[in-house]
């Protein structure tokens, strides 16, 4: 007689049943995956011969639509989205093997926002800056980029747009990313902790919590959160603030999550390329345009997206180097500027600047909470602000 309720819910026949039954879909399932996946290897020999970017954010966005549209539960769609994410990654790799360049090492939020939008079947290489990841993408050492653009509570990454200046790339897509903060150690407790490594941005989003918790820390700028949670696995004292997947990638220990001042704390990423995307439903371009020196210039230039009724999203002026006092300035409007009925438009902006370029038009890109998913092992229990331990 079965001893467990364990046991009586293994010899139930309708178990069995139910077993038999999701084994026959997984089996049906991996045939319309193969199915899938031999279509995309079709799109690829019909690519063939083209230098073209593989990665297709509008159609990968009109799929979503049409699953989204189409969804009727109980799966909810954001894991449909997740595991779309995947299925799209593998079809890009079956039709030509992708890098990915992105700020390293392994572990930045860069890493973690490439992975969760350009799925895992990629091979993701780590630059040691900026530069070098537009480098990298501009020598086609790799297909794409993933550069942080702006911050919500910090603004611009300012050296990124300055980069547009010196490559010829184009962005492809967007994303918006949850920056979540977590304190990582080797270390069991607060009291042991004497150092904290990590970037300026994340020492200074997490200053109240430091202050509250950690008053006798000296706090040290390093050039990447991965950098710092790799120097903590052999210092003693010492802890690490950065993405809370650190902690399994390097066998660390999370002290506290959640850390940051403000917890509405989101990044914008884009992915850049070589060559502008295609494809239908953009719904943004960026543009960078400088201009004559002389009074109204800029005003002129606001004035034709005005008429026009272009809703401006974004518009910093950044120095123009070499160039004493001058800037150039980069635009971010709802519409797709590349599209026939905006030519008049464009070379009417153009007689207005010294110089414009498309920087790239896209879809308007997801939130996606990249915020640690940590396993529980390396969780430990932590006082909040002002307790002891």
């Amino acid at each position: 007689m079965p001893d467990s309720i364990s046991d009586k819910t293994e010899d139930n026949p309708r178990m069995q049943e139910v077993r038999s039954e999701i084994d026959e879909t997984d089996q049906q399932i991996l045939q319309l995956l193969n199915h899938r996946a031999s279509l995309s290897l079709e799109v690829g020999k019909l690519k063939r011969g083209k230098q073209d970017v593989i990665f297709k954010p509008f159609r990968e966005k009109e799929v979503l639509e049409n699953l989204r549209r189409g969804n009727s539960g109980p799966i909810p769609f954001e894991h449909v989205n997740a595991i779309y994410r995947e299925i799209f990654s593998s079809s890009r790799a079956l039709q030509r093997p992708q890098r990915v360049a992105y700020l390293g090492p392994e572990g930045t939020f860069s890493y973690f926002a490439g992975v969760e939008f350009l799925g895992k079947s990629v091979e993701y290489l780590p630059q040691k800056n900026l530069h070098e990841v537009f480098r990298a993408v501009h020598s086609r050492e790799c297909e794409l980029g993933v550069i942080p653009l702006e911050n919500s509570l910090e603004g611009s990454v300012g050296q990124s747009l300055d980069l547009f200046l010196d490559f010829e790339l184009y962005i492809q897509a967007e994303l918006f990313c949850r920056i979540s903060h977590s304190l990582l150690t080797r270390e069991s407790s607060l009291a042991d902790i004497t150092t904290v490594y990590s970037h300026p941005q994340p020492l200074g989003q997490c200053g109240s919590w430091l202050r509250a918790n950690l008053p006798n820390a000296q706090i040290v700028p390093t050039e990447s959160t991965a950098a710092a949670a790799r120097r903590v696995r052999d210092e003693k004292g010492a802890a690490a603030i950065g993405h809370g997947k650190l902690a399994d990638l390097l066998d660390l220990k999370v002290l506290a999550r959640g850390i940051e001042n403000m917890p509405d704390n989101w990044t914008r990423f884009v992915i850049i390329g070589p060559k502008p995307s295609d494809g239908e439903g953009r719904d943004k371009t960026s543009l960078l345009f400088s201009l004559p020196d002389k009074p109204g210039s800029l005003v002129s230039v606001l004035q034709v997206m005005a008429v026009e009724g272009l809703n401006m999203k974004k518009l910093e002026s950044r120095p123009m180097r070499g160039e004493k006092w001058r800037y150039v300035f980069f635009v971010d409007v709802e519409s797709d500027l590349t599209g026939e009925q905006y030519e008049a438009l464009l070379k009417e902006l153009r007689g207005h600047c010294q110089s414009l370029r498309i920087l790239g038009s896209y879809p308007a890109g997801p939130y996606i909470d990249v915020s640690a998913r940590v396993d529980e092992k390396n969780l430990q229990s932590v006082p909040k602000a002002g307790e002891a331990k």
